[in-house]
């Protein structure tokens, strides 16, 4: 088996390289875009920092960097697709919790969810809350990838739900 950060791979994610056209390189209307020839040639492979990371660390696939100002998001392509070992495991794309306490760089969803049958380029949607430019430079790590199991759920409508002590207490209710 492969290692990484020092560990033993516990199972396999196949991963393909991808040559994006600029249809990949896709933008918000008010993002600077990455540009015609932004592709490197020599991706990085997703990697664990450390042994005991939980995410892989995702690169931008850039041959030049991208100016992100502060309000402004952008998709950075990574370089890779790649595909599950099965229908019950999902990889969820996370920010980089330094980028994000540093420099306010941050998920544009949230959280990107990859799903079994998805075999397209993975790009990060990136977004600068920050109040400074941001610049993103080929190579950079700029999210994490993580795998876990999914249980998908059956939906059965009732006249009413199970009485608990919170109820429907939210945003605050505990605390």
């Amino acid at each position: 088996m492969d290692t990484d950060a020092g560990c033993l791979s516990s199972y396999i994610v196949k991963i393909k390289r991808v040559r994006h056209t600029n249809n990949a390189l896709r933008q918000t209307s008010d993002a600077q875009s990455p540009g015609p020839g932004c592709l490197r040639s020599d991706a990085c492979l997703p990697h664990y920092a450390t042994p005991h990371s939980a995410g892989a660390d995702l690169c931008a696939d850039l041959d030049k960097e991208i100016l992100l100002q502060p309000g402004q998001r952008c998709s950075v392509p990574t370089g890779w697709a790649l595909e599950l070992p099965d229908t019950e495991t999902t990889a969820l794309v996370f920010a980089r919790s330094g980028l994000a306490a540093r420099q306010g760089l941050c998920l544009t969803n949230g959280v990107g969810v990859i799903d079994a049958d998805f075999r397209g380029e993975i790009c990060v949607l990136l977004s600068n809350h920050g109040h400074e430019d941001v610049l993103i430079e080929p190579g950079q790590r700029i999210a994490q990838i993580v795998f876990l199991p999914i249980r998908r759920a059956g939906f059965e409508v009732v006249e009413d739900l199970t009485e608990t002590e919170r109820g429907s207490g939210g945003f605050g209710s505990t605390g």
